[in-house]
């Protein structure tokens, strides 16, 4: 609402009532428009110079007046006038301010799409090169939990000098970057040349890695093809039709446990996390990493149950959506929420290595937020 403008405002000592041009209306506490005078914040880093208890319990509102972008509001027992932009108002109205972040765009059925149709996809170069081009593949990662990039050089490290472009790296006890091939006596799994089922990587980390990118830089010939599933669309599928399932799954919290040479990680959280409204925040499944569960037998019956009626699901076909990704191919997805898997292939026939590394998640969204600042202030 850039454009906000002001039929009415009705002022009481505790509350400003502000009536818009639209026919909407919107109410301020006067604690809250106390605690939110522009003055009271550090113009360059706009973080707030006062606290709480700096601040009167109960302010009182004495008079408000609009003005053609702005409306200035007077206390009762305060001489500093205040003022606020109208646009600023608006977008901030209880209920209606959300952060600044693409909604999920969900995609249930994945045996239907195609990853080259379906999903963003852009050469190393272009991403490099156009930020307005870059920006529009980070907003669809962001949306769909699934990105495609091409053309970048199928040699080891070149990863790293592209993954910066869409996050921070996050270092593990794997490193920087892990080499995804079948080796003898492997530590984990995923270092064979097995069928891995979907799953999301590392719930036994605090925190779990944000994102994950996955650089071909051997395809093989015989399988080793990948698989990919919508965590939130297939939560959302279960919570309409088993209610009670999701119930269980999003209330239990999980062990999960892994023990190597350098490393020893442990964490506890249910397979479906909701957040604080009740909205599915995370999805983690890792079966090969889930520990023995500290439950009596009654609740252990009941979780089982559920955690096997989920892993069924996962291994429907119709959810799957199955692409090679071929050599110099980069495919970055949101961990917390994409499943991915692969199916066999046999490795000592055919090579297969995929380099990969892990990103913040917070980083991947700052770094889309940055771009659209910068695109939106360039002349």
């Amino acid at each position: 609402m850039s454009s906000a403008r002001v039929s009415a405002v009705t002022v009481a000592p505790e509350t400003l009532t502000v009536h818009w041009a639209d026919g909407s209306r919107d109410e301020f506490s006067s604690l809250w428009l106390r605690d939110n005078v522009p003055e009271d914040r550090d113009p360059h880093s706009g973080q707030r110079l006062i606290d709480i208890t700096d601040l009167p319990e109960a302010p009182r509102l004495a008079a408000a007046h609009p003005a053609a972008d702005a409306l200035r509001i007077e206390w009762q027992d305060q001489d500093r006038p205040a003022q606020f932009s109208l646009a600023w108002l608006a977008a901030h109205a209880s209920g209606r301010r959300r952060a600044p972040r693409p909604e999920p765009h969900t995609w249930l059925e994945g045996a239907r799409l195609d990853a080259r149709a379906d999903f963003a996809w852009l050469s190393a170069a272009a991403l490099r090169s156009d930020a307005a081009q870059r920006l529009r593949w980070l907003t669809r990662l962001l949306a769909d939990g699934l990105a495609f990039l091409s053309e970048v050089p199928a040699r080891e490290g070149a990863l790293l000098d592209t993954a910066p472009l869409i996050g921070q790296v996050l270092e593990t006890n794997y490193g920087r970057t892990f080499d995804v091939r079948s080796v003898p006596q492997p530590e984990n799994l995923a270092y064979s040349d097995l069928g891995l089922g979907l799953h999301t990587d590392n719930p036994y980390r605090d925190p779990v890695p944000g994102y994950q990118a996955l650089h071909a830089l051997i395809a093989s010939s015989e399988g080793g093809d990948s698989l990919f599933a919508d965590g939130f669309a297939l939560a959302a599928h279960l919570r309409e039709s088993e209610p009670e399932v999701f119930a269980c799954l999003s209330a239990t919290a999980v062990p999960f446990h892994y023990r190597a040479r350098d490393a020893e990680l442990y964490a506890e959280r249910p397979l479906l996390q909701l957040d604080t409204r009740g909205a599915l925040a995370a999805v983690h499944y890792n079966n090969r990493s889930i520990a023995p569960l500290p439950f009596p037998a009654a609740q252990a019956n009941r979780f089982y149950a559920a955690y096997r009626r989920f892993a069924a699901l996962l291994r429907e076909p119709r959810w799957q959506l199955r692409t090679r990704l071929e050599a110099g191919t980069l495919v970055v997805f949101d961990n917390q929420r994409v499943l991915h898997g692969r199916t066999a292939f046999a490795g000592a026939r055919q090579a297969r290595h995929l380099q990969g590394c892990y990103l913040t998640r917070d980083s991947v969204h700052s770094r889309a937020a940055l771009l659209r600042r910068q695109l939106e202030a360039a002349p």
